[in-house]
């Protein structure tokens, strides 16, 4: 009986090898090929994201757009990638023939091997010089948020310069251009602020060389057919929905914070001082005196409707004017009675792609305003104040009324400059000044508690 049962494990062995041998030589060198350069990848570096690149592959886009981020997702990756020493291993045993002839190749060409060495160089300064300097700062007190406040500063101070600097006229913007006088690329280019997808039809409008006059005679018929082609009726609706705004405006509308200020800077400056001080008599400001072009899009971005939510793009929401559902208005006034600046908050992640920086410093300035009025509860409380509350907030209201009464009145006499600085200031430095205040509010309740 021993026998028998001793025969049949070592056929079911062999059984297992011969499996195992009828499935390696399926494994082609399609499958481990780069998405940069589609031929084997040579040691790999595996990003955050999980995608896989040549290394030589990966610094040759580095060097050509400076960008810390995947060629393929576009996820930006977080310290310096490594080679998958897993992977390379792996794909050497597999094909090393394959892997010497390409590093052959490699070898011979001076771009590669100048581009390799750059990288090198960039992730040889990512390491830092001094490891002890967290001792140092644990050390000292405080040291860790003065170099959080003093990194912080730095990035407001570039970012600054930046929109100074590099960033087009305000008076070059379409949203001061008449239509009619728009240039080819000008269409192009708003026609690309209406989403990604609008990206499809770039190339067509370009080969036609559509200008403003052009664009206005445009009808829905004319956009279905040769040579424009948009067959998606959803893309048809959004483009012409836009286009009978401009034809409405005579200009562009705006359609993200700069445009915005460029159209609106007293009351841009004005909403940001007023979110920051009281963000409730802001959005009530914005439900009494701009309901359509502000508070409407406003609403569908943080409330969207369960049917659209993640689906929908940000310019879609702008665009939206139906009135809100009551699911909305329940949503929307729950979170503007007891946390009013998430609401901000998830206004601005939805910008994300379109301000990058400028969207996460007003998140998390959100954040520690949503703090610092939590500890200004919490000092009303425990100091049992409540019947203060109605004149607090009755002297609250009366003190931001007479401050936008008195900037109103000014508002003509104020220099741009100042202006333009005062915005920049509310909007970069704010927060920095907040984690302080923070910090301070910590101490001063873990001393209380001491």
């Amino acid at each position: 009986m021993e026998e028998p049962q001793k025969n049949d494990l070592k056929t079911m062995g062999l059984e297992k090898e011969d499996a195992l041998k009828s499935t390696s030589p399926q494994i082609s060198v399609s499958e481990f090929s780069c998405h940069c350069c589609y031929d084997i990848l040579v040691n790999p570096t595996t990003l955050n994201c999980g995608h896989s690149f040549c290394r030589h592959c990966l610094a040759l886009w580095w060097v050509s757009s400076k960008k810390t981020e995947c060629p393929e997702c576009r996820e930006k990756w977080e310290g310096f990638p490594k080679v998958n020493i897993l992977l390379r291993d792996a794909i050497e045993k597999l094909f090393p023939d394959a892997i010497r002839m390409r590093f052959e190749d490699i070898e011979q060409n001076n771009d590669i091997v100048q581009s390799l060495s750059a990288f090198q160089k960039y992730g040889n300064d990512q390491i830092p010089l001094a490891p002890n300097t967290g001792r140092v700062n644990q050390q000292r007190g405080g040291g860790f948020f003065s170099g959080v406040l003093t990194a912080l500063t730095g990035v407001a101070v570039v970012l600054l310069v930046y929109h100074w600097s590099s960033r087009e006229s305000e008076h070059d913007l379409l949203v001061h251009k008449a239509v009619g006088k728009w240039t080819a690329e000008e269409v192009v280019l708003w026609l690309e602020q209406l989403g990604p997808w609008a990206s499809l039809y770039r190339d067509r409008f370009l080969s036609e060389r559509v200008n403003g006059r052009l664009l206005l005679t445009l009808t829905e018929e004319e956009f279905s057919r040769a040579p424009y082609t948009i067959e998606n009726s959803s893309h048809r609706k959004a483009i012409l929905m836009e286009l009978e705004r401009v034809k409405a405006l005579g200009v562009k509308p705006p359609q993200n914070l700069w445009e915005y200020k460029a159209v609106n800077p007293g009351r841009s400056l004005f909403l940001l001082y007023a979110l920051k001080s009281s963000p409730r008599l802001g959005l009530l400001y914005l439900y009494l005196f701009d309901y359509t072009d502000t508070f409407l899009p406003f609403i569908h971005t943080i409330c969207p409707l369960q049917e659209n939510g993640s689906g929908e793009d940000i310019i879609a929401k702008l665009l939206d004017l139906r009135e809100p559902t009551w699911k909305q208005w329940r949503e929307f006034l729950v979170k503007y009675s007891f946390l009013p600046y998430q609401l901000i908050a998830e206004f601005a992640w939805d910008w994300l792609e379109v301000h990058y920086w400028t969207s996460r410093f007003l998140i998390v300035n959100a954040m520690l305003l949503s703090v610092l009025e939590l500890f200004s509860f919490w000092r009303i409380w425990s100091r049992s104040e409540l019947k203060t509350v109605p004149q607090r907030m009755w002297s609250h209201f009366w003190k931001v009324s007479t401050q936008g009464l008195f900037v109103a009145m000014f508002w003509p006499l104020i220099p741009q400059f100042v202006c333009n600085c005062l915005f920049y200031w509310a909007l970069y430095f704010n927060p920095i000044i907040n984690i302080d205040l923070v910090v301070k509010e910590v101490r001063r309740l873990e001393t209380q508690v001491l």
